[in-house]
């Protein structure tokens, strides 16, 4: 059954990308490298649209971020438009941890579609993405884009 399949490989996505970032000295979840990649792509957004960029639940990516700043690789600033809102921007040292970490994350991304040729490597990520797309409204987190209030570019979702 699909449903099975999929919670069967985001079992192994997940162990193999906890096994690949482990092993290069990172303590990284899959989800605050969501986060992390979001953020340096996005300079300045808020809490609630990371977590629809990243299809994260809106209630707890305030843990997420909390994570990150603990381990100095984002950090929390006061909005210059909204005194409310808090914004969100990477470090310096989460700039290098991206960039240090990427071969590991490459390595686990590969190591997910080993058993496949590259043919059938693609056709399964178009397929995924096809299903994902169709049941995007179904999740209680679906992913969204979004657009910045100051500028109105389309924010990038995390890779």
């Amino acid at each position: 059954m699909p449903g099975h399949l999929a919670r069967r490989f985001q079992q192994i996505a997940v162990a193999v990308f906890h096994g690949e970032v482990g092993e290069a000295g990172f303590d990284l979840t899959p989800v605050q490298f969501a986060a992390l990649s979001a953020i340096e792509a996005n300079p300045g957004l808020d809490q609630a649209t990371l977590a629809g960029l990243i299809a994260y639940d809106r209630t707890t990516i305030g843990g997420v971020v909390d994570r990150l700043v603990q381990k100095g690789l984002a950090e929390r600033n006061a909005s210059s438009t909204d005194r409310r809102a808090r914004v969100l921007q990477i470090t310096d040292q989460g700039r290098d941890t991206l960039e240090r970490i990427d071969p590991a994350v490459d390595a686990a991304q590969h190591m997910l579609v080993r058993g496949l040729t590259e043919d059938e490597a693609e056709t399964l990520m178009h397929l995924l993405r096809k299903a994902i797309d169709a049941g995007n409204d179904l999740s209680r987190a679906p992913q969204r884009t979004a657009w910045t209030a100051a500028s109105h570019e389309r924010i990038k979702p995390a890779k």
